[in-house]
């Protein structure tokens, strides 16, 4: 190949592909529409999550029940089938059994996402009651540090009640 061919491939396809459209990337779009990012926090709340696992407990519920009905009546349908001498036994038996496996599989991550749901909303419970003691633990000793909580030349109300009262003395 000569060095002018070359160039010229090299010119071609540079040609093509300026015609081209190339995206990279998407601006990210804010909620005022004009590509501002916005971030937030993530938020969710205990009724929220008890509501996902009321339902996956509902599903669990209803699955197990149904899906054991139509289980036993396959396995019914291919022992009749293999008592009266069909080989198509043999295929429901294996389907019933794929089906009582699958289903079992689906049972198991409703349970999954219904405990989980439900540990997780008391976690969350016990992260914010430990988090507002402690931020209210902070606020009373700020206040014990800090003179404009109180008159000048008048007991400070973090650590006592009414002037004339003092506490812990």
């Amino acid at each position: 190949m000569a060095w002018e061919e070359w160039e010229q491939l090299k010119t071609d396809a540079e040609a093509r592909r300026s015609t081209q459209m190339q995206i990279n990337h998407v601006a990210p779009v804010g909620g005022d529409g004009a590509g501002t990012p916005m971030f937030g926090e993530l938020k969710v709340k205990n009724a929220d999550l008890e509501k996902i696992g009321k339902e996956a407990h509902s599903l669990f519920e209803h699955l197990g029940r149904e899906g054991k009905v139509a289980n036993s009546s396959s396995d019914s349908a291919a022992r009749n089938l293999k008592q009266q001498g069909f080989d198509l036994a043999a295929g429901l038996q294996h389907v019933s059994n794929r089906w009582e496996k699958q289903l079992g599989s689906l049972l198991d991550a409703c349970a999954q996402i219904s405990n989980h749901l439900h540990r997780t909303q008391s976690i969350h419970g016990g992260d914010e009651d430990y988090i507002r003691r402690t931020m209210s633990s902070i606020d009373t000793l700020d206040q014990g540090f800090d003179e404009r909580v109180g008159k000048a030349g008048k007991p400070n109300p973090a650590y006592y009640g009414k002037p004339s009262e003092k506490k812990g003395d």
